[in-house]
């Protein structure tokens, strides 16, 4: 079994939050204590036989004990607000006073010294055993404390002496078996908690991995055949697209006279320029081998055209040292929606520009406009 204190600097951290909104709340409760016990000492006055002259009620019954009570809260209130590090302690010191006040009113009720447990059990709410022994110094304090008064002491026998410390310490022990239970509970939901995390996060990494392309990072072929389908409906709809294929000239001779290695570095530092230049809307995707699809959303033609050249430029002005300094080039086609056509329509005549810019010279984007021309 794990220590205690090695289970404190494990409850989580919104707990310690929360912290003060139970505090707070307590002085509300010790409020209704307060006035709950002026309320009904007035109706057991007015309707039971008691043994008090009114003078003496008031003064010793409704007066000082709400008096002590009231002003016991309202400092407590005051440190919570001003000097929130010890606000426990300004808590626990209230709910003694709280309680012992109505204990020595009420010394003739022998159920009422239960209410001296109220706030060790209280204290069961921040998860420390330190602070439960706290709040049980406190009420041990607070017995110490109404012995000086005779009748009240007059009024115990010998074993009320004795077994009220000992009712506060078993009630304490009690306290702190439930913090101990309680904080391995914690402990048990945090690890839980963290083992679903994980769970998540490695579903969301599976789940990446099934969609992406492992060398370029992009989009793999069926993902993007996902996403062209549900662009192709949403473009019916009215939404622009344009679609684009992009393909490395002359790559499969780089991959014999450098080896694969080096084409594997040609396709991730291709794929790079890609993602930096296109938007956030946009997807790319590597569809196979050398090639490379392109969903562009949210622009005209003339900005998706803009797009591709400065993609196919920027890598044409690249040199690299694996092919000895040489630079390479990428040809384009490019083709927007048209609610005439289907989409394997348009993809096979973004193919077709494709093909027209390999065949007219390669290093250029064609698009659909140039195509009628060629």
């Amino acid at each position: 079994m794990k220590s205690l204190s090695t289970h404190s600097n494990h409850i989580p951290t919104e707990y310690e939050f929360k912290h003060s909104k139970w505090i707070k709340k307590m002085l509300h409760a010790y409020w209704v204590v307060v006035i709950t016990h002026f309320v009904v000492q007035i109706g057991c006055f007015l309707f039971l036989d008691y043994d008090r002259t009114p003078e003496d009620f008031i003064i010793h019954v409704l007066i000082w004990p709400t008096a002590s009570g009231v002003a016991s809260i309202l400092i407590a209130s005051w440190i919570d607000r001003r000097f929130s590090a010890f606000s426990f302690y300004a808590m626990s010191a209230a709910s003694t006073v709280v309680a012992w006040t109505i204990i020595h009113v009420n010394y003739d009720i022998r159920i009422i010294q239960a209410i001296s447990l109220l706030p060790i059990f209280t204290s069961v709410l921040f998860f420390s055993r330190t602070r439960v022994w706290t709040a049980c110094l406190m009420q041990t304090t607070g017995y110490v404390l109404v012995l000086f008064d005779s009748g009240y002491r007059s009024y115990l026998t010998s074993f009320d002496m004795v077994s009220i410390p000992a009712f506060l310490i078993v009630g304490t022990y009690v306290a702190q078996v439930i913090v101990t239970s309680g904080v391995e509970v914690l402990d048990d939901l945090k690890d839980s908690m963290l083992a679903k995390q994980e769970l998540i996060v490695r579903n969301a990494i599976m789940t990446k991995q099934s969609k992406t392309d492992g060398l370029t990072n992009l989009y793999n072929q069926s993902s993007f055949k996902d996403y062209y389908d549900k662009a192709y409906e949403y473009a019916k709809s009215g939404m622009s697209l344009h679609l684009a294929l992009i393909d490395i000239d002359d790559f499969k001779s780089i991959n014999d006279t450098y080896g694969h290695r080096v084409g594997d570095i040609i396709l991730e530092k291709v794929s790079h320029v890609i993602q930096e230049n296109i938007t956030s809307s946009d997807i790319a995707a590597r569809y196979g081998g050398e090639e490379f699809a392109l969903l562009m959303f949210e622009q005209s033609f003339d900005q998706a055209y803009a797009l591709v050249e400065q993609i196919r430029q920027k890598i044409a002005l690249m040199g690299h040292l694996e092919l000895e300094g040489n630079s390479i080039t990428v040809s384009v086609g490019l083709k927007s929606f048209n609610a005439r056509l289907t989409k394997e329509k348009l993809f096979e005549e973004v193919d077709a520009c494709l093909y027209a810019a390999k065949r007219t010279g390669k290093n250029k984007t064609v698009t659909s406009l140039d195509l009628v021309e060629v």
